[in-house]
């Protein structure tokens, strides 16, 4: 093979692994960066990852807000209407955070089964809701409208 031959040979042989290696890493870094969204239901089903970072959307529980003396630690609970997951978070909450409107939390699930909340985003008005969390919401109702097939009918 001539030197000229097995120069260019050689660049694109290099050329090729570089770029797989560089779409490798690209790859990597996405998939560490990437969060689904999981509803309370999701979360209590289990399909939620424990200790690994998502997203979680719901209703804020009316009654459920606990403020902790003398620190920045809040308990509140979440639900889509169908089950309700409890939530712990460390920090000032958005100024349009109350009992009854939709927020979406990052967090992880710890082994408790309660979300320790990262991040807690609040919708900024009153006609706004998350899409992910519209959407699980319309879903619960859904499902609860629909009847449940494990269960025999009375009229049976």
């Amino acid at each position: 093979m001539k030197a000229a031959r097995k120069k260019r040979l050689f660049f694109i042989v290099f050329l090729v692994a570089g770029v797989t290696l560089a779409a490798g890493f690209a790859m990597y870094a996405f998939n560490q960066n990437l969060m689904f969204y999981f509803s309370p239901s999701d979360v209590k089903q289990g399909k939620a990852p424990t200790n690994k970072l998502f997203r979680m959307g719901g209703m804020v529980v009316k009654g459920s807000f606990v403020k902790e003396q003398n620190s920045l630690k809040v308990h509140f609970d979440l639900t889509d209407y169908d089950k309700i997951v409890s939530v712990e978070y460390t920090g000032i909450l958005p100024d349009l955070f109350r009992e009854g409107q939709g927020i979406i939390s990052r967090g992880k699930l710890n082994d408790k089964g309660v979300f320790i909340a990262e991040e807690v985003l609040a919708k900024h008005d009153e006609n706004y809701m998350p899409p992910e969390v519209a959407e699980s919401l319309k879903k619960a109702q859904l499902d609860k409208t629909l009847p449940n097939k494990s269960q025999p009918n009375k009229s049976e």
